[in-house]
């Protein structure tokens, strides 16, 4: 409906972008850069930030740039994870049928990832998802996946996504020891107010728009009222765009973004 309406090629603001068409702010790099790094020195890394920031997507970028083959990918987003299911469903994403008991599955686990590493050129890059909502018993088995060989290696790189409670949860002394494994953190704030004009710019020009379809004032308020924050970001300008089409106009105001912001504060 907004692609034929605006003459778009692409309906613009959609919740999947290819990664070869992501937006790159300067803290996307950083943070890019920052998960290379924890993939190259398998290391453990702490990446937080406010929900909607884009912590998955830069994850999913990270995964869409690795050799399929020299590093397997193992996903997981549980907020109920445990020790035993984590180490059954790595074990099950390599392929592996898991032991049942988790002594076992541990045991598993490690032979299973040192043998990829030595014996097979291969590096696997484990991410959990929605860190902060881990059990404090799964935090603290975190502590014990790096025991390789008296901690002289560690054949993956392990990655906490999660939203910015993680940190807070990781400075309670009872997670010191975890803390002290951590080898990179990186926190991935909003977009300024500028970077909010360039990334909008840039996503209409991905869908195929000719011209402006948002005034300066407009994109100014969506920052104030986004905070910076892309997913936000997306929403308010989809409803902005679904507005004009409704007053039948073609530039996104200060009046379509605030009957938009009243719509969304309503729900």
């Amino acid at each position: 409906m907004i692609k034929n309406y605006f003459g778009l090629a692409e309906t613009p603001f959609a919740r999947y972008v290819p990664p070869a068409n992501l937006y790159r702010s300067q803290a996307w790099q950083e943070l890019s850069a920052r998960l290379d790094h924890i993939v190259k020195s398998r290391t453990l890394g702490i990446i937080t930030g406010e929900v909607g920031a884009g912590k998955s997507t830069a994850v999913r970028a990270l995964a869409s740039r690795l050799d399929a083959i020299r590093f397997p990918f193992i996903y997981i987003a549980d907020s109920s994870l445990e020790p035993r299911s984590f180490y059954r469903e790595v074990l099950s994403q390599l392929g592996v049928a898991p032991a049942f008991y988790q002594r076992d599955a541990q045991r598993q686990f490690n032979h299973v990832l040192l043998d990829a590493y030595e014996n097979q050129g291969k590096q696997p890059v484990l991410v959990i998802d929605e860190a902060h909502l881990l059990s404090a018993s799964m935090l603290s088995e975190m502590r014990f996946l790096g025991n390789f060989q008296f901690d002289s290696l560690s054949p993956f790189a392990l990655i906490l996504v999660g939203q910015p409670e993680l940190r807070a949860t990781l400075r309670l002394r009872a997670f010191e020891p975890l803390r002290q494994r951590v080898g990179v953190r990186y926190h991935l704030g909003g977009l300024d107010e500028e970077e909010t004009k360039a990334y909008v710019e840039h996503i209409l020009k991905q869908a195929g728009a000719k011209r402006p379809l948002f005034s300066d004032s407009a994109i100014s308020q969506i920052y104030s009222m986004s905070r910076g924050i892309p997913r936000v970001i997306n929403n308010l300008c989809t409803d902005c765009l679904l507005d004009v089409m409704s007053q039948g106009g073609q530039l996104v105001d200060l009046a379509n973004v605030q009957r938009a912001h009243l719509d969304i504060e309503q729900l």
